[in-house]
Parts: structure tokens; sequence; C-alpha cells
């Protein structure tokens, strides 16, 4: 695995390309870019043969081991690794610890051991049991055992030094077993960077990482709604000078497209696409627009859109997202508001993704209102699409210098409610 460089702009945005993914090293993914979330090796809701556009998918699969660890027996009397058993082919595998969309219960750390959760409950994992785990996988690239639960904002200092300290003790034991486990040859391991809220902590534990031969670095603790974007963007930046610069950095649990482009400005340079099943789960449609070059007869597409969006009292809540469910955001649109059932639109003008190109909101809308398992399928393609298109328009702004433009383009619904709200 080598991370190769283009740009580096002022203020810490990489751009470049992972080149030498895989144990034959023939696959690469750009960054700033996203892995390709699964639940299992399997996209949700959907299918190798649902219709989607597969060249425009990340090269690296995730998998969690809070899906996989309960059926650890299984995978070592297979022996041939999880990619051959669950089926998905030509394809990199990374393996993370825990699912950044199931929120973990906490307090079942222990000096020795981590919990992961699984459909049959809590799976306690010491270091020999995970690095097995591994060996049965087979990944390409492992995030290594580490001690996470320094999340809360509430968490002392005592405890968060305790996590610091847990984690390096973990990485260390994974990394000497690495070594001497022969199936585990050719397989790279992505240290964890942990610290909380505190700073001197988290910049210890960059330091102390970079020490070790890891072939990349985790960045734990800053999930969604464990802290405000100010404070993650100064963590972030103050652990990501500490970090070389030939080696990639994954941001765990952050997904939403205002916080990525704050990350990418901070450093980071690959995160998990969770984000389009959240909003699949809720109804919900992407349609934040991240075109920098808009030609003038979208501009009047737009304009009406806005008018649509903004204009009168919205139904049932939309246009208030906190009103209607409190994880929904200004990203999305709520296809199950009674606004849709006659509107004859894409999901978004001149999206190419199967749904919009062979479907209309109002008929998003009357699947999802009966409760149809095909809205699922349907969202999950147009969301899933969307937002790796967005981060190809990430790469080509930061090439071109348009990221305050894209930022603009981005922002501009929720600056359009802020201003509504006033």
């Amino acid at each position: 695995m080598k991370l190769e460089l283009s740009r580096v702009i002022q203020g810490g945005c990489r751009v470049g390309v992972l080149k030498g993914l895989g144990k034959t090293g023939q696959h690469s993914l750009e960054v700033p870019g996203c892995l390709l979330y699964t639940r299992c090796g399997t996209l949700p809701h959907l299918t190798q043969h649902t219709p989607h556009n597969p060249s425009t998918l990340p090269s690296v699969t995730q998998v969690t081991l809070s899906t996989i660890a309960e059926h650890q027996e299984v995978l070592e009397e297979f022996k041939d690794g999880f990619r051959k058993f669950a089926g998905i082919h030509d394809t990199v595998l990374y393996c993370s610890l825990h699912d950044p969309v199931t929120p973990c219960p906490t307090g079942h750390i222990t000096n020795k051991t981590v919990s992961v959760w699984g459909s049959g409950g809590r799976i306690e994992l010491t270091v020999a049991r995970f690095m097995a785990l591994q060996k049965a996988v087979q990944p390409d690239w492992y995030q290594s055992m580490a001690d996470g639960e320094t999340w809360q904002s509430n968490t002392s200092r005592k405890r968060v030094r305790k996590s610091v300290d847990r984690t390096l003790a973990h990485l260390d034991e994974c990394l000497l077993i690495h070594h001497k486990t022969q199936e585990l040859q050719g397989v790279e391991v992505f240290g964890v960077v942990e610290g909380g809220d505190i700073l001197e902590e988290r910049v210890r534990s960059a330091k102390e990482t970079a020490k070790r031969p890891v072939a990349g670095f985790c960045l734990d603790g800053f999930q969604t709604g464990s802290m405000d974007q100010a404070l993650r963007t100064q963590l972030i930046t103050a652990v990501t000078k500490e970090l070389p610069e030939e080696k990639p950095r994954l941001l765990q649990g952050v997904g939403k497209p205002d916080e990525v482009l704050a990350c990418v400005e901070a450093g980071v340079d690959l995160f998990e696409s969770f984000f389009p099943f959240q909003v699949t789960e809720r109804g919900c449609a992407l349609c934040f627009d991240f075109d920098v070059s808009p030609d003038p007869e979208r501009a009047v597409l737009e304009q009406n859109e806005e008018r649509d969006t903004t204009g009168g009292t919205p139904e049932n809540g939309a246009g208030n997202p906190d009103h209607q469910t409190q994880t929904m955001t200004s990203f999305e649109i709520n296809l199950k508001d009674k606004r849709y059932r006659e509107d004859f639109r894409p999901l978004v003008e001149g999206c190419g993704c199967y749904c919009c190109r062979n479907h209309q909101r109002a008929y998003l809308h009357h699947l999802l209102v009966t409760n149809e398992l095909l809205a699922g399928v349907l969202l999950m393609v147009h969301n899933m699409a969307h937002y790796h298109a967005f981060f190809s328009a990430l790469r080509e702004a930061l090439a071109s210098d348009k990221l305050d433009l894209l930022k603009k383009r981005v922002l501009k619904r929720r600056y359009m409610e802020n201003e509504a709200k006033e």
C-alpha cells in the first residue's frame, strides 16, 4: 500500500491515489475518497445483480467484526476467507471493529478485552481471538483492536488516558501476532488514534501510533454527535500534523457532507460510506448540490427547486428536519411527505442513477407509504450513487481550486434554512 499525493493544499487538503491495494497490488483508490459500506459483505437493500454502475463504486469494501465475529467457527471451517465465503470478488477487503451505524453499549471494555455486538448479543474479544478472526477473515487490511469508549463528552481525563494506553498495548500485541501468522503475510494493519476530546492525549496517541510499523491510521472517537465540528476540526488538525504524510488517514463515524468537507480540510483522506444507508432508512433521498459549473438551464431548474422548498408553509415538517426526526439532515428530502404525492420529477434533476432515470418522486412516495420493499432498493441505488458522485466532485474541486465554490453549493440549502428561520 502506497499513498501518492499529487497535491497538498495549504490548510491540509490532500489529493492523490492510494496504490498497491490488495495482496496482488492491482487495485487503487483515489483520495479524498470513501470505502464501500456493507453489512456482512452485502450492500444494504441491494444484491450484486441490482441495477447500478459497479464502475462508480469504491474499490475497497468494508466489513465489520460486529457482524462477522459470531460466524468465526464457520469461517475457520471454510478456510478460504470471507471474500470467497460472501461471494464478493474483485475488491479490496477492509475489516473494521464496529459497525458505524449501530451504536455499541458502553462499559464493556477491560484491560485485556473489547466487546462487539452481533445479532446474538455481546461477543468479548481478547487480542488472541481478535487475531484469530482476522486469520479466518483474510482481509487485505484491518483496523487494530482498540478501546474507543471515550467519545462521550463527560469522559474523565483518567479514562481517556487509559484508553490511549490500552489501544497502544493492543496494537503492539496485534502486530506481534500478525508478524508470526503466515496467513496474514501481505495484509496491512491500520493503527487506531484515540484520545477523546483531550488535545494532549490525541497528540500523544498519534505520535506513539506513528512509531509503530502500520500502513495507515484510523481516527476514532470523532463520530457525528460526539462533539461539535469546531472541536473536531481542531483535534483532527492537531493529530494529522503528527502523522507521516505518506500514510493514509481514515476517519470513522463521520459521513455528513458538511462534516466531510471540514475534515478533508483538516487532513483526512478516507471516510466510511454509511451515510447513504442512514438516509435510506429514514425514507429520504439525498438531494444536495455539488456541481461547481452548472449550466444556465440548470440554474433555472434550481431556482424553481428553491422556491418549492422554501416558499410557503412546509407540510408535515418538511423543510424542518428537526421536527420530522432528530437525525434528518438538510442534505435530504423526506419522500414520505404528502407534497411529493404528485411530484413527477426525478429525485435529482440530471442524476444518472437507475432510480432517477426510470422513476419519479411520486412513485417513491407511493412505495414508502405502502411499505413496499422496492422503496429501500431504489433509494439506496440513488443515495449511494449521489454520495459517491459527491466525493468525485470533491476531488475535482480540489484539483481545480474550486473548493470554496463547492462548499457554497453543498451548504446552500442550510444557509437558506437559517435565513428563513431568522
